[in-house]
């Protein structure tokens, strides 16, 4: 019998006390890397370089989550409750109506001709010529004649949108009815009396979908860095690592996407690449925080345009504002950290000691502690603020870095009111009080696609003959932004 050796066998046998490449094993594949004299001190823990790297968080601090049912979402908002409408003064004591106070001019419950206003209301007409007090005499579709109760005459004014009418109550006579335009009848007209209106919104779930894959061999491999995850794993498998960083992405993507996304446009190619069935573009897409505070709500740039609200003047023009909607007294800024330094200096430099250093931030501060620059909160009237750091605006992967490649269209923050908003829900089919955020997940006895998880593959429970495991990750939600004429975005 004879055996016969590998040509590279490691089995030479060293004549001298020295450090030879034969003495350790090369992991770099012909290189003498790990064979010199004096080994380098391995730090095996990879460094954490970046802090924390998920920006998720913002939604579960603001808003709720909430199970759904459907392909669409409906809810209703309360108009105003009183009569206050826009036009001009097309002839003397004849207001022409063009808009109500918010500029809708059809549509949400208010056309031209229904302005609900009637006959014997008595008003306040404001414009360029005064502010009178006057009853309405007759009406004729859009216009509305009137008289005023001292006998003056409001003059002609064409400018449009520019005289303002509102309804502050009515007058009588002993006996009557309710006259029609004519003041001949006493019977009650049909058309005479008000209904309520509202305005009614709608946003539809996208499905978002992310994978991880890993082989069978690589699953059992270990490695020489010991890693960290963002969810907590830690160990010398890589994979452990690169399936969490997989996981951490995707959760950050679900809360990007209820703050970024828009709805299509109905002239796009997007339904084309998901294969929709012929539905119509418009129905592709979700309503995200961002554009609907734009498309319903207000935006300010500041007074200076660089950073927006960091003085009492652009605050108080924003209580102006907020005033003219809910009047919500407690609101959450999630700021960036320009505006957040912006806002500290702006609240510093009210103590009549900031300028000197000597008495900023906590009013208390002595020479033997850590002084305090920094300010969480405070009030304005009857508005308290409270400001905290918005990561995602901060962040150079993430908003940060398109504020930076974007200058003059930044994102700096936005304003959210706390507490809840009523509305009527479609579906359930009554009136309900949710946090002004909220997010809609599809979910059944059958299917909960809140954050759906499955592995499939060969490694652990197998489920195919591939050689492989495949981590799959699924969500089905959209974004509700109730009451959005009360938020406010910074730019």
């Amino acid at each position: 019998m004879s055996i016969t050796l590998g040509n590279n066998l490691n089995s030479v046998p060293s004549s001298q006390k020295a450090t030879l490449a034969t003495n350790y094993l090369d992991f770099t594949d012909g290189t003498n890397d790990w064979a010199q004299q004096y080994l380098p001190d391995l730090m095996e823990k990879e460094a954490e370089v970046f802090g924390p790297r998920t920006i998720s968080g913002f939604l579960s601090q603001v808003g709720a989550e909430e199970a759904m049912t459907s392909d669409q979402v409906v809810w209703s908002e309360q108009s105003r409750l009183h009569i206050s409408l826009k036009g001009n003064m097309s002839n003397n004591n004849i207001f022409t109506v063009e808009s109500d106070i918010d500029g809708n001019v059809a549509g949400d419950g208010f056309t031209i001709a229904n302005h609900g206003v009637r006959v014997n209301d008595t008003v306040l007409i404001a414009n360029a010529n005064g502010v009178f007090k006057a009853m309405v005499t007759t009406i004729t579709d859009e216009n509305i004649t009137v008289a005023t109760y001292d006998a003056s005459t409001i003059a002609q004014l064409t400018t449009s949108g520019a005289t303002t009418l509102l309804v502050y109550g009515s007058e009588y006579g002993k006996g009557t009815g309710y006259y029609n335009n004519s003041g001949a009848s006493k019977e009650l007209e049909r058309h005479a009396y008000n209904e309520p209106t509202f305005k009614s919104f709608s946003n539809r779930p996208i499905i978002m979908k992310d994978f991880y894959e890993v082989s069978g061999s690589d699953t059992s491999r270990i490695g020489w860095v010991e890693v960290s995850a963002e969810n907590g794993q830690s160990g010398y498998l890589w994979y452990l690592k690169a399936e969490a960083d997989t996981r951490a992405r995707f959760t950050d993507y679900i809360e990007m996407s209820m703050l970024e996304s828009v709805k299509g446009s109905g002239a796009n190619g997007v339904d084309d690449q998901l294969d929709i069935g012929g539905t119509a573009a418009s129905s592709v897409g979700t309503q995200g925080l961002f554009d609907a505070v734009e498309d319903r709500g207000h935006v300010t740039t500041g007074v200076t345009g660089v950073n927006a609200a960091t003085d009492l003047a652009e605050f108080d023009a924003i209580l102006a504002e907020f005033d003219k909607q809910g009047a919500i007294e407690e609101y959450m800024m999630f700021v960036n950290r320009s505006t957040s330094l912006a806002i500290d200096d702006m609240l510093a430099s009210m103590n009549s000691y900031g300028a000197g250093g000597t008495s900023y931030g906590v009013f208390n501060n002595s020479e033997d502690m850590a002084l305090n620059l920094g300010f969480s909160g405070f009030r304005r009237g009857s508005y308290d603020f409270y400001k905290s750091d918005f990561r995602y605006l901060n962040d150079l992967a993430t908003r940060g870095g398109i504020n930076a490649a974007s200058s003059a269209n930044a994102l700096r923050g936005v304003m959210i009111p706390a507490g809840t908003s009523s509305v009527y829900d479609q579906t359930v089919g009554q009136s309900m009080k949710r946090p002004f955020l909220h997010v809609r997940y599809r979910a059944s006895q059958t299917d909960d696609r809140r954050m759906k998880t499955w592995v499939t593959g060969s490694v652990g429970a197998a489920t195919s003959a591939l050689d492989a495991m495949h981590l799959h990750f699924l969500t089905e939600r959209c974004l509700i932004t109730q009451g959005a004429n009360n938020f406010m975005l910074l730019k």
